[in-house]
């Protein structure tokens, strides 16, 4: 480890941004973290002036209020189980005051370029309101979040070029008025897919949903309490087999079958996909307010056809196809996102670039609030050389080994480079957090 008295850059102000500051603030690390916007919260802060949230107004979690708030600062108790994103924004101004992390974000200010340069120190070059300006630091921890650049079907849909009729993400979606009299294509089956679909149905001539293969719908509650608590907690601790024949009976107890709505039946077990969690669209497909068709086939004029043959005149259709991991401020030769694969130790530390680490760069099945807290304690042990990371080549072995499992647990999809299990990931971190104290302590 260098000599040097660590300087740490923090990128973004987000979910992860905030609790990588608080966690360098109470450890008497100097950092300094950049924010685009003008105030925290990510992709929770509605019309987020940093361009990047794609948090629409009728929006709220997907999981429990209990399961998404940080362990040293609980959300509010007269807060509902399921939160809309104006109180998640409320709650992170709430932690930002508690902890004193408002005066040391740099906010209106854009991280242009990030480098490694001769000694493994970084710079960083940055843009405010004053000019452009290059800073110099020791480490460097990633938190820009993954859920603002919008990916595209590709290729695209043939006819795409030509379709007479709007085309947009669901990134640029945020009220349903837009679809008055209209008659409306959604395509996808995650959660922004069921929910737009769903405020689409009260307002349009017509909605479809459209998907290229089933998914098991996941109501907010089961047996009058969070979902959630079906995945989490003593479950959790189950074989897989056990967790996904538990839910899925679950559901059938509580919901009946995918294929009772007129979805596809899911080509996959529960737990192995990620969830799609809705209490309203099943309601919808069964009052035939949402009618289900297979994926797209082409585009003609002011038409879709799909994969079966059928077409419908479409006058607006909305990608719900996800979102690339994209890191602008990176050189590919640093950091190389292709197909939403990144190398990293427990998901956290780079192994080519000693000081790079990413906070929040996972999908959890649960929340990622307590996940990005518990990476960034790991994270300011290994910044002060409380903790030590294990050699290169013990590190690519467990990242293969991880990319191996997860290959053979999850459909394949891009959407599930980066999916972890809430409560066996915390406990590999704790578990990661306590060897590399122990390293630290022999070398």
């Amino acid at each position: 480890m260098s000599s040097e008295r660590p300087r740490v850059c923090v990128i973004g102000a987000g979910s992860s941004g905030i609790t990588a500051c608080q966690n360098l603030l109470e450890k008497g690390l100097e950092f300094e973290c950049y924010e685009k916007g003008s105030r925290v919260g990510g992709n929770w802060r509605y019309e987020n002036d940093n361009g990047m949230s794609a948090a629409y107004k009728s929006l709220h979690i997907n999981t429990s209020r209990q399961m998404m708030c940080y362990a040293k600062y609980p959300m509010p108790e007269d807060y509902p189980d399921y939160p809309d994103h104006f109180q998640i924004a409320e709650y992170f101004d709430r932690y930002v005051d508690h902890f004193g992390l408002g005066e040391r974000i740099s906010f209106n200010t854009e991280v242009l370029k990030v480098d490694c340069v001769q000694g493994g120190a970084w710079q960083v070059r940055i843009s405010d309101e004053v000019g452009e300006r290059i800073e110099k630091f020791t480490d460097v921890m990633v938190c820009n979040g993954h859920h603002w650049d919008a990916r595209w079907p590709e290729p695209a849909f043939p006819g795409s070029d030509s379709f007479e009729g709007l085309q947009m993400h669901a990134h640029d979606y945020r009220t349903p008025e837009m679809f008055d009299g209209k008659r409306v294509l959604v395509l996808g089956i995650g959660n922004s897919a069921t929910d737009i679909s769903v405020e689409s149905s009260r307002t349009a001539d017509r909605t479809f949903l459209a998907m290229r293969r089933g998914a098991w719908i996941v109501p907010k509650y089961l047996g009058g309490v969070p979902s959630d608590k079906a995945t989490t907690g003593p479950m959790a601790r189950a074989p897989l087999s056990v967790q996904s024949k538990f839910l899925k009976t679950a559901l059938r107890l509580s919901v009946g079958k995918p294929e009772d709505y007129g979805l596809p039946k899911p080509d996959h077990e529960p737990l192995h996909a990620h969830p799609t969690v809705s209490d309203e669209l099943l309601g919808r497909l069964g009052h035939g307010d949402i009618t289900v068709k297979p994926n797209i086939e082409r585009l003609e004029g002011d038409s879709v056809v799909f994969t079966d043959g059928s077409h419908e005149q479409i006058d607006v259709i909305i990608y719900c196809t996800g979102y690339r991991i994209t890191f602008p401020f990176f050189d590919k030769t640093v950091v190389n996102a292709q197909d939403n694969q990144v190398d990293l130790y427990h998901r956290v530390a780079s192994i080519d670039h000693p000081g790079l680490y990413f906070i929040g760069l996972v999908q959890p099945l649960g929340a990622i609030m307590p996940l990005s807290e518990a990476q960034s304690e790991w994270v300011t042990d290994l910044i002060r050389g409380d903790a030590r990371l294990p050699g290169r080549a013990a590190m690519a072995r467990d990242i293969a080994k991880e990319q191996s499992a997860m290959k053979r647990r999850y459909v394949s999809s891009k959407r599930h480079t980066i999916q972890v299990d809430f409560d066996p990931y915390l406990r590999t971190i704790s578990r990661e957090r306590e060897r590399s104290r122990a390293r630290a302590g022999s070398a």
